[in-house]
């Protein structure tokens, strides 16, 4: 049976035939496709038992009233309306993104300047950055213990420097018990463990960028800081972004530091959501309510995730 030029030209008209994304991976897999499937299985199970389940189920309980002990009671969305109008919550809300965007903002700037001094030649460069990895290494509850110390009102080291010794200050400071310091000093605490972290990263991003690149910038008689605008900052771009995505979820997550120094005090002026989600949770034993606050915000850091992905998506398209 022959083939018309009309059937030839409507086919070419309809383009290659489209694949489904089965046939592509069975393609991709070879003809160990199917064994293939077989070793993802367990990955798959895992996942959907270990994410997706808990996830979903922390969604249906925070549609509920649910209290330690009791079974829960679905009541909708009241827990979020409840939320929307809670002075308490919108000022842990308020904290939260003070805090977090506070302590980013310093630990980027902070570690792009000890990226570029190890990036000179100093002496004992090794020896430093090890020290200064310190901070990050460290367990993070030794470290809160140690300026809950360095921050006490009679017995801490830094009123005692500043009044003894150095005579700047005629009284102590209540560095963790005034709402004026609480939040500065809760902050200064997570800069001074997380900006290492910013450190080595930019450290390992700067070493990747050719010195040709900044030699022709030279020659073509870009000073210092047109160099580090249009070859560092080009260079290191997609670290920072990832470095800044990772440094602001571990930062807005962060429980420890600001339980153990303040426990959200004095009068929530360090109240953050971690901390006022587990007060409500096993303080007041309502899990309902606080899986819908761990949720409520769960909308922005995805927005802000998917807005640096799609940037860093079209930085590596222009390259």
């Amino acid at each position: 049976m022959s083939i018309t030029t009309a059937e030839l030209g409507a086919k070419s008209a309809l383009g290659p035939k489209r694949e489904g994304p089965l046939v592509g991976l069975a393609r991709m897999l070879g003809p160990d496709h199917r064994l293939g499937y077989l070793f993802i299985l367990p990955t798959v199970v895992l996942v959907l038992a270990l994410v997706a389940y808990p996830f979903c189920y922390a969604i249906y309980l925070s549609l509920t009233r649910k209290y330690v002990g009791v079974p829960p009671v679905f009541v909708g969305f009241d827990n979020y309306v409840k939320l929307t109008f809670d002075g308490f919550f919108q000022r842990a809300v308020i904290n939260s993104f003070i805090f977090t965007f506070g302590s980013v903002a310093v630990k980027l700037v902070l570690g792009m300047v000890m990226a570029l001094v190890l990036t000179t030649g100093i002496r004992w460069r090794s020896f430093w950055t090890g020290v200064l990895l310190i901070p990050w290494v460290a367990p993070t509850v030794v470290s809160a213990l140690n300026f809950l110390w360095i921050f006490d009102y009679s017995l801490g080291v830094l009123n005692y420097m500043l009044v003894k010794v150095f005579h700047l200050l005629p009284q102590g400071v209540g560095w963790l018990s005034e709402p004026g310091t609480a939040m500065a000093s809760v902050i200064g605490v997570n800069i001074w463990r997380g900006f290492p972290f910013f450190g080595i990263s930019f450290l390992a991003g700067l070493r990747a960028i050719p010195a040709e690149m900044y030699e022709a910038a030279a020659v073509d008689g870009a000073g210092p800081l047109l160099r580090f605008r249009h070859v560092t900052l080009p260079g290191i771009r997609n670290i920072l972004i990832i470095v800044m995505l990772l440094s602001t979820i571990w930062t807005f997550n962060d429980f420890q530091i600001v339980y153990i120094l303040t426990r959200g005090g004095p009068g929530g002026a360090t109240q953050v959501l971690p901390v006022f989600t587990y007060e409500i949770a096993f303080g007041a034993q309502r899990l309902g309510e606080a899986i819908a606050v761990a949720l409520y915000i769960l909308p922005a850091l995805a927005a802000v995730i998917i807005v640096l992905a799609r940037y860093m998506r079209k930085g590596r398209g222009r390259e």
